[in-house]
């Protein structure tokens, strides 16, 4: 169930056709994986947070040198 935060928070995602509050509640549980968080992997973590995926497990291996 969504709390009160979260139905102010996605209003506007759950008045879309089709979406409703059972469709927010499934992305409530769903579980996301991205492979590296290069150009793509970034800005797509940003709009699944923004969409309210429950979990999302980020992995990139690369290493990230001050130079």
């Amino acid at each position: 169930m969504l709390s009160r935060d979260e139905l102010e928070r996605y209003d506007r995602q759950i008045k879309i056709k089709g979406l409703g509050e059972e469709g927010q509640e499934k992305l409530k549980r769903a579980k996301v994986f991205i492979a590296g968080t290069g150009g793509l992997g970034s800005p797509v973590s940003i709009y699944l947070t923004a969409a309210g995926v429950g979990t999302i497990r980020i992995v990139d291996y690369q290493r990230v040198e001050l130079k």
